[in-house]
Formats: structure tokens, sequence, C-alpha cells
């Protein structure tokens, strides 16, 4: 299925570069969709542009002129640029984006945007998907738009515990990141304005709407350190007239990255072990094993990825007030995660030197919108719109072990009695299909504006409209060897009792005013009504103001509410994660084994946004913006009642779950239950700060300098109690919510150009992030918790201290450009090879996972070398 979704996306490519190279030729330059629509599409090209992403001329042009976007993000007023905003947004450029040197747009994105920051590595499938954390709130809390349209969001869940859990966050790198205009990032609550999720900010993608040209990229690159982690991506993108008045703009892009290894040793496979260490499920200490790598465990690694993106995007005049648009966008992954090592004892008549089992997922990702919008109904211009969208992941277990079909407790004869497979015994496979997930959202939206003056007065623009979502969730059960006599190695699968489909009704009216009532005073006023079938109903509002004292100065603040209903997967999601001699197990929240632990019904969380900033010009192409920020959130959806030991055990049984034998009572610290709850109340304080300046040195090229700064602090205000009278946040969790996010982040960058060369220089810095860390098997049997009297290893009470103390990042990009046509850039990416810190040996699991992989401070695949061609025609 890969190899033909790729052979199918090269000749689409092809096809499609044939003929917008024939179309070009006859047709010309012609006015552009952009030009001839309004401010809900994509308008000119950003500021800044680089010439390694559209022909020379057109871009010194736009650098002369000093040309900024008309922004359709946090504002339905037209012809509004971004210093002009009532509200922080900051615009990114495709061309940017590529200057990144990364090919994954989350991984780009973080690289130029300081309030954007993605975690260390993702634990089991989460590893699989991408997704970002803004002020460091989770993935679900911040709104993901493209064309001011809803994103579907991804079907696989975070289910592991840390900053992002419980998120099915919209997958970035789904969408063909040649296909992206510019990217407007809006900084500030924005509920009333678009519903739930907006509380973190919204990231609106614009794409390119051109229809004519053709642009050719082709990069690829490596660590240059290990040698490992090779990867490249083919773009193509161009556009073509439809008839006389239509535009056709088509983008595909094939990716492919090998996996990145960290060489590590593991505790298990070393012939010693400190004094006091668990030495459960050791291995090279054992008399008589056989030699085995030490560096077998390759979990601490990256995934293989290949992926295929097509975007088509369109639009064509029906009459003289009417346009029909279009965008569809259709994406496939597949994708390889290496899980733990397991040693040879586990599965010997299938692996006699041990086995890292995979969790493999095969993706279909898609969304079509399609719309009609026009003007002059009586002085109204309007929006009619649908887009319908789904994630459908298969999520796949390979090289595996079904441990308990191999075991003598194994049985056939009586499903309610442990161990019973329906498979026979004696025997497993080594691959199993584990699950499928399916999030679908099918979307309808009126939008409704007018400009007009009160009282002949005051200039004003009035916004309102409705809109109608159902949401769709399906869990597939997995094929039985996943889920029965325990389950597969790595990953156990959904059991028919975990599976079902599930949907909800959401409906929404708003109303948004946007006027002048002094020449220099701006006020936009929103308010936003929605009814959830599930969760009942919520009124949100928004006021905002700007006043400009001259040109060069203006002051802008913003006061909200807002909210983000739980989702279906945070509602109805369970997993039971098996290694040899432990399990953990997440809880439907509305099952009777969480509410035996304390679980109740999940709520909407709701939030306070407060903004308030200055814009300034000190002089000519000198800008300067500066934002503080505070973020309420009450009732979080965060992880909750937390326990290990007997209580997990029972609850896992109850779920109907086969527990590894023996191994409950040979380690029971190794066995946790959890589920979600509204366990937190969190005030998230920060500044954002963004300076640019743009130097023209004649004779000797010109410079764009740029600063962004974004300094976060998160609190927590509330700690929740279980029904069972339990605080549901641990010192570990607590550190997921409020220290795992750098606590400042800094992005510092020039761009110079002169003749054909051009050089871009960046300099990051990641402040420090402090985790709670698990004391694990290097730590003494003696060494006791003082806080309950327990054992200090494996303590869900006691946590170590972790800071991950700052780190600046080094970044540098040469480009040469030969022509109009053709430009080569090589560039370095962290060319120091800086990494996070390890921590230490007692608080490494197994000795592999060397870093905090909760942290969202800086990659631990280090420097990144590569090179990039670029043909524009």
């Amino acid at each position: 299925m890969r190899r033909r979704a790729s052979l199918l996306t090269a000749s689409l490519t092809v096809m499609t570069a044939m003929a917008l190279l024939q179309d070009a030729q006859a047709a010309g330059s012609t006015e552009t969709h952009a030009r001839r629509t309004s401010g809900k599409t994509a308008g000119k090209p950003v500021q800044g542009a680089s010439q390694d992403q559209t022909p020379r001329r057109s871009v010194r042009q736009r650098a002369i002129s000093g040309d900024e976007s008309v922004i359709v993000t946090g504002t339905h007023a037209v012809n509004r640029k971004a210093r002009d905003s009532t509200s922080p947004i900051t615009v990114i450029s495709g061309a940017e984006l590529a200057r990144s040197g990364q090919l994954n747009l989350t991984d780009a994105i973080t690289r130029v945007n300081p309030a954007i920051n993605i975690q260390t590595r993702g634990s089991d499938t989460a590893a699989l998907t991408g997704s970002i954390r803004m002020r460091g709130l989770n993935p679900n809390e911040v709104l993901v738009l493209v064309d001011g349209k809803r994103r579907h969001v991804t079907g696989n869940v975070v289910q592991n515990p840390g900053p992002q859990f419980g998120s099915t966050p919209v997958d970035l790198n789904m969408i063909p990141a040649n296909a992206i205009d510019h990217i407007e990032v809006l900084q500030d609550g924005a509920a009333a304005q678009y519903g739930s999720d907006a509380i973190a900010g919204v990231v609106n993608i614009i794409t390119k709407k051109q229809d004519h040209g053709l642009h050719m990229t082709a990069q690829t690159g490596a660590n240059a350190y290990s040698g490992t982690g090779w990867n490249y991506q083919l773009n193509a993108d161009g556009g073509m007239k439809l008839g006389r008045d239509g535009y056709l703009h088509l983008s595909g892009q094939v990716y492919h990255t090998d996996h990145f290894f960290l060489d590590t040793q593991d505790h298990r496979l070393l012939p010693y072990a400190p004094p006091g260490a668990n030495t459960v499920g050791y291995y090279g200490i054992l008399p008589g094993a056989i030699k085995v790598p030490y560096n077998s465990n390759k979990i601490m690694s990256t995934p293989e990825e290949t992926r295929e993106n097509l975007g088509i995007d369109f639009g064509k005049k029906v009459s003289s007030t009417v346009d029909f648009y279009g965008l569809i966008t259709y994406a496939h992954r597949h994708a390889e995660a290496i899980q733990n090592y397991r040693i040879p004892t586990i599965a010997p008549t299938l692996y006699p030197t041990g086995f890292s089992p995979i969790e493999a997922i095969e993706e279909n990702d898609y969304q079509a919108n399609l719309g009609f919008k026009g003007s002059h109904l009586f002085g109204f211009d309007w929006d009619v719109s649908t887009e319908y969208g789904a994630d459908e992941d298969d999520i796949n277990t390979i090289n595996t072990a079904n441990t308990g079909m191999l075991g003598r407790s194994c049985q056939t004869a009586n499903r309610a009695l442990p161990y019973y497979s329906s498979q026979g015994c004696g025997y497993s496979p080594t691959s199993a299909r584990a699950e499928t997930y399916r999030n679908a959202m099918w979307t309808n939206n009126l939008d409704i504006r007018r400009g007009f003056r009160i009282a002949d007065a005051v200039p004003m623009t009035l916004a309102f409209g409705g809109q109608h979502r159902l949401e769709m969730y399906d869990i597939v059960a997995g094929e039985p060897p996943s889920y029965e006599a325990g389950g597969t190695q790595g990953y156990a699968g959904a059991a028919p009792q975990n599976a079902g489909s599930w949907s909800r009704n959401i409906w929404a009216a708003y109303i948004d005013d946007d006027f002048h009532p002094l020449p220099k005073l701006d006020i936009d006023l929103a308010g936003r009504f929605e009814h959830y079938t599930d969760s009942g109903n919520t009124e949100n509002g928004k006021i905002s103001a700007r006043y400009d004292f001259t040109k060069r100065i203006a002051v802008r603040a913003t006061i909200s509410n807002g909210f983000r209903a739980p989702t279906l997967a945070e509602q109805h999601y369970s997993a039971l994660s098996v290694g040899p001699t432990s399990a953990s197990g997440l809880l439907p929240v509305a099952s009777e084994a969480a509410r035996t632990l304390g679980a109740s019904a999940l709520k909407p969380e709701r939030s306070t946004n407060a903004s308030g900033g200055i814009v300034l010009e000190p002089v000519k192409n000198f800008h300067v913006e500066a934002d503080v920020y505070q973020i309420n959130l009450r009732d979080r959806i965060v992880q909750g009642g937390s326990v290990v030991g007997a209580q997990a055990i029972t609850a896992i049984e109850q779920m109907g779950y086969t527990l590894p034998g023996g191994a409950t009572l040979s380690n029971p610290t190794g066995f946790s239950a959890y589920f979600f709850s509204n366990g937190a109340s969190t005030r998230t304080q920060g500044l954002d700060i963004k300076a640019d300046y743009r130097l023209r040195l004649q004779r000797y090229g010109s410079v764009v300098l740029s600063m962004a700064l974004n300094l976060n602090r998160t609190t927590l205000t509330h700690n929740g109690l279980s029904a069972a009278g339990r605080p549901l946040l641990n010192a570990q969790t607590i550190s997921y919510l409020t220290t795992e996010s750098p606590r400042s982040k800094i992005v510092l960058n020039a761009y110079y150009t002169i003749g054909h060369w051009d050089v871009n220089l960046r300099q990051t810095r990641y402040g420090e992030t402090v985790g709670m860390l698990t004391y694990q098997d290097w730590t003494p049997a003696s060494a006791i918790c003082p806080l309950t009297g327990g054992a200090l290893r494996g303590s869900n009470t006691c946590f170590a201290q972790f800071k991950n103390t700052p780190r600046w990042l080094t970044d540098l990009e040469l480009g040469y450009r030969f022509n109009d046509h053709w430009h080569v850039a090589v560039g370095a990416n962290n060319i120091f090879n800086l990494r996070p810190r390890k921590v230490p040996a007692y608080l490494a699991s197994n000795g592999v996972n060397v870093y905090d992989s909760a942290s969202a401070q800086v990659p631990m695949t280090g420097g990144y070398y590569f090179g990039r061609v670029n043909a524009d025609f």
C-alpha cells in the first residue's frame, strides 16, 4: 500500500509539472486569485520572502517596498495588517519555514516561533504523530485552521503520562508544507471567535493560490555526528488557470526519514549491577548468558517514516459576485517506532537473542473544504462552506510475541479464565493489528459580513454567522493475539470491551463587531454561543482595543473567556501498555474500574485570558512589539488518580485484561492505572517580545535582523481530589503541567543577501525545564521514600528533581542563486551538536532512557547537516 501511494504521488507530481509548464508558457503572468478575493483568502506574499521560494525579481520588489501580508486571523475587518492588529499576531512566511532547514512542519515552526515547542521524544504511538505545545499548554489547547477553516484532528491519542497526555492534536505534518504561502499565529485566546480549543492561541495556515508558476525543491541530510537519521524530501507545487477567471494550485510532497539512534547501554545486559539494584529481568548477570551487545535497546530513537502529501487548491467565478472555492488535502504515512528491547529469556523459541517490538502506524489523513462566497447580497459579503475531514490509523505491532500464548498458563477452554487464547497455545504470531482509530469531523459554516458607518460617523465592520459540527470517533478492536492472554509485547491491542463508536453534534452562533469610535481607537467585540449534545452550553466573549497615539506608537489590550470541551477520545479511550514484568493501564472515565479509583464524568475546561502590549516603530524599518499575558485555566483535563500496586492490578483486571503471570507478585510496583479527570487549575503568565529591523547596505547587500522572545511560567492553583478524597496530581504530574516547557526561549535571526548569495544565521536559547523523575532500577532497594515510608525505587510519591539547564543552538544556512530559476543551499542545524542533559543512571529506566523525554527543550537528535536545491519556473 505504501509503495502504491508513493508511485501514485510521484505520477501525479510529474503529470502536474508537465501541465503547469505548458500552461505557464502559454498563459504568462495573470492576476492571482488572492488579489481577486476578499479578506478570508490568502493575500499578497508576505514580507521578506526568500529568494529560494519565488522568482528573484518579485522577491526583491517586495523587499524594497516593505510590503506586509494582510491578515485574516483574529479579525473580520478587511485589509488589516499584522502590525495593525488589536491582538498579537505573528506572520511566518513559507520562505522562513524553508530556511529553518527542517523538513517537518512541526519542527520548522518551533525553529522560528519561541512560544511553540515540541517534546523531546513521544512515548509509544505518540512518537508517530506530530504535535505542538504553545505557551506550555497541551496540544489540545491550540486551535489549527487552514484558510480560516477548522482542521480535523488525529485519531492517534497520546495515551502515556506526560505534558501531552490525552491529546489528539492536528498533525501539522500531514499538511503539505510546500502548499503553504504563510502561517498566521494568533497568540491570544480566541474561543469567542472560533470556538473550542482556542485557549493558548490559533495557528492559521494560509495556502498558495497562484494560478501560474512551478516550484520544485529537493532536500536531504542526516545527523553528521552519529551518521543516522538520514532523510530526504521532494516537493513540487504550481498553478494553472481554470478558464479565464479561475485557478488550480497543486502541491505534492514525498518524505522519508530513517531512524536516528542514541548509543546507550541497557542495564539488563551488563554483566554487573550496583549493590541493591533491582535486578528483576536482568540477563547479563545470569550464569551461562549468551553475550548480547549492550546497546541492543534502541528505544531512544526517532521513528522511521515514509509520507506522501497532496494538496489541491482551486477557485472559480460562478458569476460577477459569486466565487466557488475549495481545498482538498490527502496524506499517507507509514511509520515505525522501536520499543524497549526484550531479553533472550522472554520468548526464546522465537527470539533466542532477544527482540525489540516495533509499533507501526498505517495512516490515511484527508480533508475536503468546499464553499461559495460572494458580495452585494443586500450590502453584505457572505461565505457558505462545508468541510469534511478524517484521520484513520491502523496501529500494528511487529517483531513482537504474545508471551501468554507461549506460556504454560495458556488455555483455550474457558474465555472467562486468565490466559485464554482463541488462537491456540504453544505458538505466537510475530505481528498483529493492535487497533484501528478513526477521528472524523463534518463542519458547516455560514459567515456574513458588512462594513458601514454608525450614524454616518463611526466606521464599523459587523460580522455574524453560525456553525454546525458533527464529530465522530471510532475504535476498532485489534486482532485477538494482540489482546488475549496478556497481549503482544510492546503494545497490547484494544479488546472488544474497549471498542466502540461515538459521536456528538455542536451548534454555534457568533457575532463580531469591529468599530472605530475615534479615529485612533479601534475596538473589537465578539461573542459566541455553543451547544454540545454531550457536555451542554457555553457562552464566550472577547473585547479587544487598540489606540494609536502616532503612526509609530500604539497600545493594545484584550480580555476574553474561553473553553475547551472534552474530546470524544478523552471520554472514551482506554489502553494497556504491557512489559514482561509490568503494565500501565489507562481506564475510560465512564468505566466501573475507573469509578472505583475515584473517576467522575468530564466537563469542559474554562479559561480567562488577558493581555496588553505596545507596538513601536522607533525609526523607519525598525519594529518592536511587546505583550504580557495571563491565562487562568480551570478544570483542566489531565492525568488523574494514578495508583500503583494492588489497586492498579485490580482495576486493570476489572477491565478484562490478563496481566503477565507471576509478575504481579514479584514486581507489584511495576503496575499502574490512571484515568482522565478535571484535575487541575493553572495560571500561565508570560511576555512576548518581537522586533525586526531591515538594514540596506547599498552595494554591500541588505540584512534583516529579528528577535523573538517568549517568557512563560505556569503555576498550579488547584489540585483536585478524586471521589475517594485523594489528590489527583502528584509531584510528577504537576511538573508535566508547570515546568516541563522552557521558562524562556529566544530566537535571534539574521538574513543577509548580497548579489547571488544569501546567508541565514539563527541563534536559539532554550531556557530551563524541570522534571520530577521516577527512581529507577539502579536505585538501592534499601532507599526509603520519607513521605510514605515505602521503597524509594518506583515510588509514586517521592520523585527526583532533574533540571535541563539552558542551551544555545546555532543554525546556519548558506545559499547561492545561479539565475531566476535555480538556487542551492547547504546548512547545519545545531551545528555544535548540543543535546539535553543526561539523567543520572539511577533515574534512567533500564539505563537507556538517558534524557527527560517529557521536556520540550532542545532536540535529542543533535546536529543535522543538509543540502537543498530549489527550482522556479
